[in-house]
């Protein structure tokens, strides 16, 4: 058998396509509150897998107990998801929306 010569396709690049300005959409992970984890235990979550510093740990304990939800995280869907699924693997209510901003 030959050896058999592959064709490359006609690319059409359009080199004077504008680049549109807007940064990827951001999201957020939201720990909603719950009737079951105490306020100590979110906040011992919150600054042992996000890595906060005591105050703002316990300042988005407090909007998660007293607003009923706190966003703790903004950033790709991706890791988003990720924050989300390890906030379940720590027993707290949480979810991924699209930043409004």
């Amino acid at each position: 058998m030959g050896v058999m010569a592959l064709a490359a396709p006609d690319i059409d690049v359009d080199l004077d396509q504008e680049v549109s300005p807007q940064s990827p959409a951001t999201w957020q992970t939201v720990v909603w509150n719950d009737p079951v984890n105490l306020m100590s235990y979110v906040t011992h979550v919150f600054r042992s897998y996000f890595g906060y510093d005591s105050a703002t740990a316990h300042r988005l304990m407090l909007a998660v107990h007293h607003d009923g939800h706190a966003v703790v995280a903004r950033g790709p869907r991706e890791v988003m998801e990720a924050h989300t699924q390890a906030m379940h693997d720590f027993g707290l209510w949480a979810t991924v929306r699209k930043d409004p901003s």
